[in-house]
């Protein structure tokens, strides 16, 4: 499995649409959880969050919206942003545009938001200006992977993923999902305390 901790400057160019980072100036980083919510994942995560008064982004899926509906209230309701990740979790490189849209679209239903994240970051210059332009959404991407979703390291791997790479403005993907749950919750907490004690705070993208 080949993937990039650290995203590279030559794919931030190439999608020079979509948001990366946020601005360098103040020790602030933009945590974000994709696939969510997830009956376990997602209230562990607000637990930690609420121990460090962080705020963070969720990027979930439409249907488990539905299935979890009270977890996406406690996400909103504990001043957490929430962003479309699509209703079936689609890769926009494998999905006919009209389907692809219509998906999003299906998700929006249930997720009252302007952000959205493709799902695997695989997404083509023209759905992501039809996304921008007729849907009005602001696309977020990432600069830091934790690698969470990635059998083969351990959460200890993923922590040092995150602490090595992470600056301040960096937007950093963890997962609420069955998958990554036993790395993202040895890794979350080391991260949030490892930054805490450094001065950082914690908010989500606005």
């Amino acid at each position: 499995m080949f993937y990039f901790i650290k995203t590279p400057w030559i794919l931030k160019k190439i999608y020079a649409k979509c948001i990366w980072n946020m601005p360098r100036e103040k020790k602030i980083i933009y945590l974000t959880f994709d696939d969510g919510p997830h009956p376990v994942a997602t209230p562990f995560i607000l637990d930690e969050l609420k121990k460090y008064s962080a705020k963070a982004t969720f990027f979930c899926i439409g249907k488990n919206v539905v299935e979890h509906h009270d977890l996406y209230r406690r996400i909103i309701a504990e001043g957490h942003r929430v962003g479309n990740h699509t209703h079936h979790h689609l890769n926009g490189w494998k999905t006919t545009d009209q389907k692809y849209f219509d998906d999003i679209r299906q998700a929006a239903k249930y997720i009252d938001s302007n952000l959205y994240r493709p799902p695997y970051g695989r997404i083509s210059h023209f759905q992501i200006n039809n996304l921008k332009n007729s849907l009005g959404y602001h696309i977020v991407m990432w600069d830091v992977l934790s690698a969470d979703f990635d059998r083969n390291i351990n959460g200890d791997r993923c922590a040092i993923n995150v602490i090595a790479n992470t600056k301040p403005g960096s937007i950093v993907i963890f997962h609420d999902s069955e998958k990554a749950y036993d790395r993202m919750r040895v890794a979350l907490p080391k991260v949030l305390g490892h930054f805490s004690e450094q001065g950082y705070n914690f908010e989500a993208i606005h």
